[in-house]
């Protein structure tokens, strides 16, 4: 596979274009509609959509009635094809075309020298400033037919669906303005049969509002149908006799805007984004739904007729048209993060409120490192009890120091529980974590400096067992700490350690959110400011599991990789199902350049890094791995937690169910596709 071309990787390009139209002069709007076709090709466009009777302009009313402008749209189309036939893009244009007893409004499909088929409007307005009806036909019937145009005889009808026989995924419906503002428009039943690209030729003149309408609809459209949406209204050069244009563009996927274009342009202007093909089968796929609402309606659905099409797109680097996320969990939108912050939060929050109230209101143990992870845990406990009326002492907090426990970050612990006001204590492992390796029999007993992983369990292990004991003790439940991220990698201590709790709110958080949301709960004034600052001292701090001795901080991003990486990958895996070729690719476009693109609202400026393909590649296979091959058994007895994000959790009893035993060969085999011996470094 060639690594750098986003065709291979499941994207196609596609552009809504408009410009200036001439009023009934349909040779110069096919040099218009030339132009931006072959400037789309340039840009390795596989589909291109303009404006509703784009050949003849939208606003001519009774001129759709002479022969001479009917003449002339044939010619025009004619030479639209002949010009195509060097050109990449599959151009979707408007036309009016006579059948029968009628004009019809036309959505014309043109690809390499020929039509592939055409789509006439299905409905019609004949409301407020439209009077279709007195020169158009409806083609809501027309299902099944042929029209004979330009010379030759193709499919015609609302029925017809366009699909590249080299580039899975890409099946393109064609649908004209009002279509879209049915309650039932063509396009529906269109992706229920398959289509993946619904593109929408709009005339659609400008009034107070509208723009906002349509981008309602195209968003609505493209969520309900797992689809990608392409819109192209008419602009300039329309008749502005009792009405004006505004030229929008717009595409949609799966309720995602990819690009728009400024309104009311001077000139020629188009929308370009790269549409995941991948994701919308991936969704369908997962969204059963979505196939049982075909059967439900395969009378309509399973009439649909196909065209194929061979695209032949470049394999070369086209770069990549689509907004990536460095932090998928993490919109760099500062308004998004917010508002996913405060969804976060009180999730959490609810979540351990109603488990509690349901358990006899019992109290809650926790243990408190001076950690991201147990510091998010504790201010959820504490707004958790606010909220049930009952004392924050209720919350029975422990600094558990080992032999690598750090000053800084036992002081913040500390200085985090007086703040808050909850019953605090402090319980030294060491002597017992010392007696256990000695009658283990461990070097580390007789001196040596042997810091394997028994090690570090017998810490972890013991610091668990100490607050289930406390627990039994005082009446209350554990409250887990370790998050998603974790658990992915398997980065916890089984069973008597920091993978066990009684109930675990952090469960569904990744590690690249916990950050942003203690952030949150600073800027939103959940807590007073003592508790504040000592939140900020927390965010500042190295993540570590401080199990070590040593004069270096045992780093643990150091050890097992970047979050920010490993967190790109699970959201990629858990919400999309990607194959790691893919992740990589997507990985490198969004961390290629520290400089480029928008990261999230208060991530720290010394932090803003970027990574190199041997990085992406090395960290991605050891991703693999553990993900896939070793640390399900620790997920497969996970504790209660609620989901907290739509990109995923790791629940078996929730949003993921795999094998204990399971194998990571498929995907290892997947990432050695990679043309790139550079990246293996």
């Amino acid at each position: 596979m060639n690594f750098w071309s986003l065709y291979q990787h499941g994207f196609a390009r596609v552009a809504a274009c408009t410009g200036h139209a001439a009023i009934a002069d349909p040779p110069a709007n096919a040099e218009a509609v030339l132009r931006q076709a072959r400037r789309c090709a340039e840009d390795g466009v596989a589909v291109a959509v303009f404006p509703e009777l784009c050949l003849s302009g939208y606003s001519i009313e009774d001129l759709l009635l002479q022969d001479a402008l009917l003449d002339d749209v044939e010619t025009a189309l004619r030479t639209v094809v002949a010009g195509s036939a060097d050109l990449l893009p599959v151009l979707v244009l408007g036309a009016p075309l006579r059948h029968r007893h009628r004009i019809y409004n036309c959505a014309v499909v043109v690809h390499r020298g020929r039509i592939l088929g055409i789509a006439p409007k299905s409905y019609l307005p004949n409301y407020r400033e439209f009077y279709e009806k007195r020169q158009i036909a409806a083609g809501d019937d027309e299902r099944g037919g042929t029209i004979r145009v330009a010379g030759a005889e193709v499919p015609f009808g609302p029925d017809l669906l366009f699909a590249a026989e080299d580039i899975p995924g890409l099946v393109v419906h064609a649908e004209v303005c009002e279509d879209m503002w049915v309650p039932v428009p063509p396009s529906a039943e269109a992706a229920l049969a398959g289509a993946t690209v619904l593109v929408n030729l709009s005339g659609s003149p400008i009034t107070v509002g509208r723009a906002e309408d349509r981008r309602l609809l195209c968003r609505s459209a493209s969520a309900r149908c797992l689809a990608a949406y392409v819109y192209a209204a008419a602009g300039q050069g329309e008749s502005t006799t009792d009405l004006s244009w505004d030229g929008q563009t717009m595409i949609y996927e799966s309720g995602t805007l990819l690009a728009e274009t400024d309104r009311f342009p001077a000139g020629d202007q188009y929308a370009v984004a790269d549409v995941d093909l991948d994701q919308l089968r991936q969704s369908r796929h997962r969204m059963g739904t979505f196939d049982d609402n075909r059967r439900a309606l395969s009378g309509r659905t399973g009439a649909f007729r196909e065209v194929v099409f061979r695209l032949d797109p470049p394999t070369t680097d086209l770069g990549l048209r689509r907004r990536v996320e460095r932090f998928p969990f993490v919109p760099s939108d500062p308004a998004r993060l917010a508002q996913d912050c405060y969804e976060a939060y009180n999730i959490q929050v609810a979540g351990l409120q109603q488990r509690m109230a349901s358990i006899g209101g019992p109290k809650i143990v926790i243990g408190v490192s001076g950690g991201l992870d147990s510091t998010h845990a504790l201010i959820v406990a504490a707004r958790a009890m606010d909220r049930a009326g009952r004392p924050r002492s209720d919350i029975l907090a422990f600094t558990l120091p080992g032999f690598a426990t750090g000053e800084h970050t036992k002081g913040n612990a500390h200085k985090l529980m007086r703040s808050l006001g909850v019953t605090a204590a402090e319980l030294d492992i060491t002597p017992t974590a010392r007696l256990m390796l000695k009658e283990m029999g461990h070097p580390f007993s007789s001196g040596e400096p042997v810091y394997d992983i028994t090690f570090e369990n017998v810490q972890a292990g013991l610091r668990t067992d100490y607050l289930f004991r406390l627990a039994n003790q005082r009446g209350g439940i554990v409250l887990g700490t370790g998050d998603l991220s974790e658990l992915a990698l398997g980065w916890c201590t089984y069973g008597v350690g920091d993978q066990m709790s009684h109930y675990n709110v952090n469960s569904g958080v990744p590690k690249t959110l916990i950050q942003h949301l203690i952030r949150w709960v600073i800027g939103s004034g959940q807590f007073d400011e003592d508790t504040n600052d000592t939140l900020a001292a927390i965010l500042d701090t190295e993540i570590s599991p401080e199990l070590v001795p040593g004069e270096e901080l045992q780093s643990t991003e150091s050890k097992i990789g970047p979050y920010a990486l490993h967190d790109f990958t699970l959201f990629h895996v858990l919400r999309y199902g990607y194959r790691p070729s893919k992740i990589g690719f997507l990985a490198w476009h969004a961390w290629r350049d520290a400089e480029a693109g928008a990261w999230p609202p208060g991530f720290p400026e010394g932090e803003r890094v970027a990574y190199d393909l041997p990085e992406i590649w090395h960290w991605l296979e050891y991703f693999c791995r553990r993900f896939f091959a070793f640390a399900q058994f620790k997920r497969s007895a996970m504790p209660n937690g609620p989901k907290v994000l739509a990109g995923g959790s790791l629940s078996p009893r929730g949003d993921w169910r795999a094998p204990s035993d399971g194998s990571a060969a498929a995907w290892l085999r997947d990432l050695d596709r990679w043309d790139l011996p550079e990246a293996r470094k």
